[in-house]
């Protein structure tokens, strides 16, 4: 029998009421409290996670300064050349651009040699620093919260100390103690290995920074997780580190209206994170207020509990929900109770509530949500329009699929000739040097035809090995990614630049460039591919010339270098040189600084693979307006 739409919302609703309301007026009551308690754990538990977070992203950013101030080039070049001014000076500016409050640097020995924040002090030992040591022993860089005593906050610089010193102030409900000062710090910190360019230990580089009275990590937890909501006139969360129980920053409000400096933990909390290192997420009394707090144990390197980081929210404002939920969950009961049979005639209204659910059904399918179906519970005319909709949904979604698989294998094509396009610009910049070449000394053989015959016969010698070289640079080229091997052979690296040299000299004397050449006469064979190395110095000399428009002066020099059973090509300009930010993407693929047309970044890159796969490395200084200096070193051959 067809039960009508309308008949069965009437007996339904009617049936529900009745028995949802004898039922909820018991149990509701009781769950509504639980439940809005439960909530209020479960959002401090998430801003704890919050939390916890942006204490880790402040240690991770100290941890990359740090490394990254420790790979400088300044550091070993002033350490080598005993120029602790210039450290200093470079050490100092980094301390004020990254906001830090220590930056040290020490020696293999863990002996200071330059205090970016206070240097008159140097020389002390550090070797018995938990984190220095560390590094000294094992080499590797290691971030961590530590205290600091105020010894070493002194040495660091003065007004680390001064940060540092808070009275600490009696607090409701906290454990019995009879300090009242604090000195030490708890400081975010990490230390690096500085090396040399041998690979041996130069000294350790370690900074950080000081969490006592410095409130921007707090209030970025707090902003985070409450984004400044106040209750009745009061900051509805709090964020609080703090050192041991003793609260250090902090943005509870104390009873003078300041942060609650100096204040401490309740003694339930203490027993539980401290003495236990057990995480707390329940009901605390934080200063002079009722809180919902989650609390965990804050650890040094040495999994030692050092300190406490907490967030909470007011118990109040929960408490008020709790009570006006209760309150309304009750008279909506009772109310709903006595109206069922007086509006049961009106139910017939209820029937767009499933006509909602598909307007809603439809909002998601034009949001492209078409994996979204209605579900179909009933045997009516509504069901029927339910199934149409389904209906409607797959098949957009079957459409959606074939125009988005059309649309990849759109995006992958266009892919394709793009990467043919780089390779295509590529090869030519690679060809440009020879073409160039060869263009020159053809017009030299037309000037010279009939006046020189010799000097006609060595230009055209010259332009057929250039051909042949700029066939070599396309094959190079065309077979980038696979990194072809050279073919060796025992070479004389002079030779080879004496040959790179011929072929530049034209268009240096076109720019009035000076040539200087310092090759030493007594260098041993290396094992290397000649046309290879001689690509790789043109290379270097074009872009050099390049950077000297207006003329200027180019060095080579020749030479072994220290320590190291290797052949050293060092090739100097006077030119515009290199922005430091360019520096570190100067091999790249497809990386350049030229305007379009002029280049597009794979000489270097062609470079760097034929003098890695010699064996060797390249080196490259420069200052911005007074030059650069490219250093190749090549491994000579043993035996």
């Amino acid at each position: 029998m067809k039960i009508h739409l309308k008949t069965k919302l009437v007996a339904s609703f009617v049936t529900v009421i009745l028995i949802c309301g004898l039922v909820a007026t018991g149990v509701g009551t009781r769950l509504i409290g639980t439940g809005i308690i439960r909530q209020a754990q479960d959002k401090v538990e998430h801003d704890l996670n919050s939390g916890r977070e942006v204490y880790r992203e402040e240690m991770e950013n100290l941890k990359d300064v740090i490394r990254f101030t420790a790979l400088r080039f300044f550091i070993k070049d002033a350490v080598s050349s005993h120029d602790i001014e210039t450290l200093t000076r470079q050490l100092q500016e980094i301390l004020q651009k990254e906001s830090l409050d220590i930056l040290t640097l020490t020696d293999d020995s863990g002996a200071v040699i330059v205090r970016a924040g206070n240097p008159s002090v140097s020389g002390d030992d550090q070797a018995q620093d938990e984190m220095v040591a560390r590094v000294l022993s094992t080499r590797d860089m290691v971030v961590g919260t530590v205290v600091v005593p105020k010894t070493q906050l002194i040495k660091e610089g003065k007004a680390l100390a001064e940060q540092a010193r808070m009275i600490i102030i009696a607090t409701p409900k906290a454990r019995p103690g009879t300090d009242t000062e604090q000195t030490s710090a708890m400081c975010i910190k990490a230390a690096a290995p500085v090396f040399r360019t041998d690979g041996s230990l130069l000294g350790v580089l370690y900074g950080g920074n000081l969490l006592n009275q410095s409130h921007t990590l707090v209030d970025k937890v707090r902003e985070i997780a409450y984004r400044g909501v106040k209750y009745r006139g009061e900051a509805i969360g709090t964020s609080t580190i703090c050192q041991g129980d003793v609260r250090i920053s902090t943005n509870v409000q104390g009873a003078d209206g300041g942060r609650a400096i100096g204040t401490r933990l309740s003694e339930d909390v203490y027993e539980q994170v401290l003495e236990k290192g057990l995480p707390w997420t329940a009901r605390a009394f934080v200063v002079n207020n009722w809180y919902i707090a989650a609390y965990e144990p804050i650890r040094n390197p040495q999994g030692d509990i050092i300190g406490v980081l907490s967030v909470a929210v007011l118990e109040a404002k929960y408490t008020d929900m709790r009570k006006r939920a209760v309150a309304m969950f009750l008279g909506i009961t009772l109310v709903g109770m006595l109206a069922a049979l007086l509006v049961s005639t009106l139910l017939s209204k209820s029937i767009l509530q499933p006509i909602r659910d598909l307007v809603s059904a439809s909002g998601r399918w034009a949001k492209g949500d078409f994996d979204y179906q209605i579900k179909i519970t009933r045997r009516d005319e509504i069901a029927r329009l339910e199934e149409t909709f389904n209906f409607m949904a797959s098949s957009l979604k079957e459409r959606d699929d074939r125009l988005r698989d059309y649309t990849d294998q759109q995006i992958m094509k266009s892919e394709r000739l793009a990467t043919i396009g780089q390779l295509a610009a590529g090869v030519a910049h690679e060809i440009n040097n020879p073409l160039g070449t060869i263009s020159l000394y053809a017009q030299m053989v037309l000037d010279d035809l009939e006046e020189d015959p010799e000097s006609c016969r060595q230009s055209l010698e010259t332009i057929l090995k250039q051909t042949n070289r700029a066939g070599r640079i396309v094959k190079d080229l065309l077979e980038f990614a696979h990194q072809s091997d050279p073919e060796l052979a025992p070479v004389n690296i002079n030779d080879v630049l004496k040959k790179a040299m011929a072929v530049t000299t034209p268009p240096a004397e076109l720019q009035n460039v000076q040539w200087l050449t310092d090759l030493s006469p007594a260098l041993p064979a290396l094992q290397g591919d000649s046309d290879k190395l001689e690509q790789v110095f043109v290379n270097i000399i074009m872009n050099a010339l390049q950077a000297m428009p207006e003329g200027g002066q180019l060095t080579v020099r020749t030479g072994m270098a220290e320590g190291h059973a290797c052949v050293e090509v060092e090739i100097s300009d006077t030119g515009c040189g290199i922005p430091q930010a360019h520096l570190s993407k100067l091999f790249d693929p497809f990386f350049t600084t030229k305007r379009t047309g002029e280049g597009t970044g794979l000489g270097l890159s062609v470079t760097l693979g034929i003098v890695q796969k010699h064996g060797g490395q390249i080196d490259v200084t420069s200052q911005v307006g007074k030059g650069s200096t490219f250093t190749i070193k090549l491994p000579v051959v043993k035996g």
